[in-house]
Formats: C-alpha cells, sequence, structure tokens
C-alpha cells in the first residue's frame, strides 16, 4: 500500500507564487514517469509498515536531481528541501 499520490493534489493551504517555466525538464520527467504503466510498480507493495510514497513519485525526485547531477541521496533531499524552502519563501 502507498500514501496517496496525486499530481493535482494540494495537501496544505499554501500560496505559491511561482510556475515552472512551460519547456522546463520536470514536465517532460512527469509526461515519462506518468506513462509507465501501473501494473510495473506492483512489485513494491507491500501490506507491513507505514505506507510509503509511491515510486512514481520517488522516481521523479530522482530523475529530476539527476538532471542537476546530483546523484547522493543525502543531496538529493537537500536539494529537495532547499528547493522547497526557496519557493515558499521568496515573497518573504
Amino acid at each position: 500500500m502507498f500514501k496517496d499520490y496525486t499530481t493535482n493534489q494540494v495537501v496544505l493551504p499554501l500560496d505559491f507564487s511561482f510556475q515552472l517555466e512551460k519547456n522546463d525538464i520536470a514536465f517532460a520527467i512527469d509526461q515519462l514517469v506518468e506513462s509507465i504503466p501501473e501494473e510495473r510498480f506492483i512489485p513494491f507493495r507491500h501490506q507491513m509498515g507505514p505506507a510509503s510514497y509511491h515510486p512514481k513519485m520517488m522516481m521523479k525526485m530522482i530523475l529530476c536531481a539527476y538532471t542537476q547531477s546530483v546523484f547522493s541521496g543525502r543531496k538529493i533531499e537537500a536539494l529537495t528541501k532547499e528547493k522547497l524552502t526557496s519557493n515558499l519563501f521568496s515573497d518573504i
């Protein structure tokens, strides 16, 4: 079982004043990963323990990091936090 995951999901009532450019690589990665059939991810499901993040979401994060020449798991985590923080507080 995976945590609920949708690309249109709004979890927090935050005002994001930024938008990606229409030709951003993130859109190509999203389209590529979403084109993978759901059946390919069935082997990654498990019934024990807490729900995990969907493999599609994780794959998108990893591929986006790879396009930035970031290959370390810890550096990917730091990049994700840095990008999120800089985008959230860009108005301040």
